[in-house]
């Protein structure tokens, strides 16, 4: 007999893109009240999509959001520290209190801070730099929690393992959009889950040979790659994820319907 499973599905940020002057304007006077900018928009669109389209685990934010994490760095300027670097929250806090409004126990996700593009130019020292950083960011992501966002996707194209030590927990899931065999391996020392792609399945399988693995989020799965995976994995250990750069609306209603197969 052929059993209907619905997996859960996981948000790991979105790439709304930057609409035009109008549509802009138009979003900023129907928000008066509140402090709006362009950010504030994006934020509200990378969120909005998934919740209407009902995913489990929705996540605000993404690559994005470094404009707004270098402004609110002391120390920097014109992407160059200048000083001993510091955090002011206030921004910040108020990014997270608009999203907790929107859905109680949104993630958030947040550039890598490999991926701010900061140029060091004041510590001298890769591991000073590496401790700075990683210490503000600690400060950062507290700060949103103490507000009530639940956890944080930290989104990398690559891994830079320093960073990933100091800042991975339970609370801060790396996800990495081009990972290779290596880069996997140094993550499953750390957290006992992975983000991956359909192609990069048969790795997967390789390293459970050598690593704790406890759930697997597939990418923008189809039913080929979750019947492949369920090989492995029990339904409660597979969930679906994504991260939309484009065409949002579609793109999570699309995820959520992909989650639901008879096996």
């Amino acid at each position: 007999m052929k059993k209907r499973l619905n997996l859960a599905t996981r948000a790991f940020g979105a790439e709304p893109g930057d609409p035009d002057g109008a549509v802009l304007a138009a979003w900023i006077a129907s928000h008066r009240g509140i402090t709006a900018d362009l950010i504030t928009y994006l934020l509200d669109q990378s969120l909005a999509p998934q919740i209407s389209a009902g995913i489990d685990f929705p996540c605000a934010g993404g690559k994005f959001y470094k404009k707004r994490i270098i402004e609110s760095i002391t120390g920097v300027e014109e992407g160059k520290t200048t000083g001993e670097i510091s955090l002011n929250d206030q921004a910040i806090v108020e990014d997270a209190a608009g999203i907790i409004v929107q859905k109680k126990s949104a993630w958030f996700a947040l550039p890598t801070p490999h991926g701010l593009g900061i140029s060091d130019r004041y510590y001298h020292d890769d591991s000073e730099w590496n401790d700075a950083i990683t210490k503000t960011y600690r400060v950062l992501m507290r700060s949103m929690r103490d507000t009530g966002i639940s956890g944080h996707v930290l989104v990398s194209d690559t891994l830079y393992e320093p960073e990933m030590i100091s800042l991975i927990n339970q609370k801060a899931f790396f996800f990495l959009l081009k990972p290779d065999r290596k880069s996997l391996a140094c993550l499953l020392e750390q957290q006992p889950m992975l983000a991956v792609n359909k192609d990069q399945i048969s790795t997967v399988f390789d390293l459970m040979g050598e690593y704790d693995l406890r759930r697997i989020i597939i990418i923008d799965p189809d039913q080929e790659s979750i019947v492949r995976l369920l090989t492995h994995f029990d339904p409660d250990q597979v969930i679906a994820g994504g991260y939309c750069t484009a065409g949002c609306n579609d793109y999570w209603k699309s995820l959520a319907e992909s989650a639901v197969f008879t096996k």
